[in-house]
């Protein structure tokens, strides 16, 4: 892959995370771009994902998945097909889009390989990554010394405590990123982390072998989205520059110059709801971050429609495009005291 860059209004954008909210947010890029690389975490071993990695040996495919679909250019027929779960039997709970690719998987001597292959099927704009190859699982150790392993287990086991999260790691350890999303991000204009889960959807990612220096190399608009809520089992009290201060000292590397906050007022009503859940609004301590050597930029890029607080894809694809285009030329430098 050339090191060319990309146009000013049509920028290379890579996009590290997984979850659902790296697919939601990759749902309102495509609209705007079609030079998107999406580079995602292969730790998940619970659900149907777990299943068929514990059944075939093979990584898991749930988060690709979601990112395939959501950049496909597909009859809706084929999205709901992709999306559909079989509901009873021995493939009970399963997606038949997990399916396809372990198909797929099964034909093809490297799992990028099949991920490219459904792509290409699929016709997706952009390109969906495995952020490497290797057969890994999540191990997170808390601040009372102990640890849990598998990406399933790690709320579960934090749940009801008041301990952090104080390091993650791959099983093994520093596995070999794909080279192609290495050159993906060398290539990029514009490098967007999250949003997400923090330790299990976009820490996987920055503790193999490759991508947090690459990222923290990089001369492009390097930017994180902020969750607009703290998760319960991860971040319960988390303020902006606890998420900023977790990415930086577990990837060891400055990651990004930005960071995208929600500006928008979650209704009263809804924020009681989580709070019963045990999540919050994540509150932006502005000085806090910007002593991390970071910027905070607002933008009203939540919604609610669905009765659950998300980022909207098209507020928050347009908001990455225009703060591009303004802050792509600015630094902010490291605080002292």
């Amino acid at each position: 892959m050339s090191t060319t860059k990309g146009s000013k209004h049509d920028p290379r954008i890579a996009v590290i995370g997984g979850g659902t909210g790296l697919s939601t947010m990759l749902r309102g890029l495509k609209k705007l771009s079609r030079n998107i690389t999406a580079i995602v975490t292969v730790a998940d071993d619970g659900g149907g994902s777990g299943m068929l990695r514990a059944d075939l040996g093979m990584p898991p495919p749930g988060d690709v998945r979601n990112c395939i679909q959501a950049l496909a250019n597909t009859e809706p027929i084929m999205e709901k097909l992709l999306a559909y779960r079989f509901t009873e039997g021995s493939l009970k709970g399963q997606s038949f889009g997990n399916l396809f690719l372990a198909a797929l998987n099964g034909m093809s001597d490297t799992f990028d390989e099949a991920v490219r292959r459904m792509s290409d099927v699929l016709a997706i704009t952009g390109r969906v990554l495995p952020v490497t190859n290797e057969n890994v699982y999540l191990a997170a150790e808390f601040s009372d010394g102990t640890e849990a392993v598998g990406e399933s287990h790690i709320a579960d086991f934090k749940k009801g405590t008041d301990k952090r999260i104080k390091r993650v790691r791959l099983i093994p350890e520093r596995p070999k990123a794909l080279p192609e999303a290495v050159k993906a991000i060398e290539a990029a204009d514009m490098i967007v982390l999250g949003p997400g889960s923090l330790y299990t959807s976009i820490m996987p990612n920055l503790v193999t072998d490759g991508i947090a220096e690459a990222v923290a190399n990089s001369d492009a608009f390097r930017i994180y989205v902020l969750n607009v809520m703290t998760q319960d089992g991860e971040t319960e009290g988390y303020t902006a520059s606890d998420h900023i201060e977790a990415l930086f000292s577990n990837s060891g590397e400055h990651l990004f110059d930005w960071c995208l906050a929600n500006s928008l007022e979650i209704p009263a009503q809804l924020q009681e709801r989580y709070r019963e859940e045990g999540a919050e609004p994540v509150e932006v301590d502005d000085d806090a971050v910007y002593k991390l050597g970071v910027g905070v930029l607002r933008a009203p890029v939540a919604s609610w429609s669905s009765g659950y607080v998300r980022h909207d894809p098209d507020r928050l694809s347009r908001e990455l495009l225009r703060l591009y285009n303004e802050k792509s030329h600015t630094r902010i430098y490291l605080q002292e005291g």
